[in-house]
This record gives structure tokens, C-alpha cells and sequence, in this order.
């Protein structure tokens, strides 16, 4: 089981990852294009400089849905490689069988 702080930090970084998106998404797209002009490049770069680290989408971390642990995350279920497994073999996750050979 992770920190419960470490589980809020992730969900606050991931609230202002949401609140910035849609501005961010704007500013790259500015800077992206060739036909943007100097001066508005350099106003899009500040700002998106003086934009908070945690606007950043790579700031968040994918945690385990179950006991928010940061590592051997599966996407596909959301869980840690240990959760997963567990689930698994009790039959909570449908369609999933061990395989053998």
C-alpha cells in the first residue's frame, strides 16, 4: 500500500494536468507551426514556461487502482502486476485465465 500523500499528490497533479490541457494543447501548437510569427512564438513560449510543472501531463504517475502502487502498472487493468495476478487467480477479472502449457 502507497503513502496516502503520495496518492493525493497524484490525483492534485492530474486535477491541474486537466485544468492546463486545453491551454497547453494551444501554446505547442503555436510554437509547432512554421507559420506562427516570432514575436507570438516567443509570448507562447513564456507562457507556457511560466505554467506550473505539474501542468505537464508526464508529471503524473500510473498508480495501481487498488492500493496505489507506482510500479509493474498494467494499462489494461489499471492495477500493479502483483494486484493483477491476485485478481486474476481469485477469478475477479473476466476472461483472464492462467496459462499453462
Amino acid at each position: 500500500m502507497a503513502k496516502k500523500s503520495k496518492i493525493a499528490r497524484n490525483e492534485k497533479r492530474a486535477a491541474v494536468v486537466a485544468r492546463y490541457a486545453a491551454r497547453r494543447a494551444e501554446l505547442k501548437e503555436i510554437i509547432r507551426r512554421p507559420s506562427s510569427a516570432e514575436g507570438r512564438r516567443a509570448e507562447a513560449l513564456a507562457e507556457l514556461r511560466g505554467q506550473p510543472r505539474d501542468a505537464s501531463a508526464t508529471r503524473v504517475c500510473n498508480r495501481d487502482g487498488v492500493d496505489g502502487r507506482p510500479r509493474g502498472h498494467l494499462r489494461k487493468f489499471g492495477l500493479s502486476r502483483v494486484r493483477t495476478r491476485e485478481q486474476a487467480h481469485a477469478g475477479y477479472l473476466p476472461g483472464v485465465t492462467k496459462s499453462s502449457w
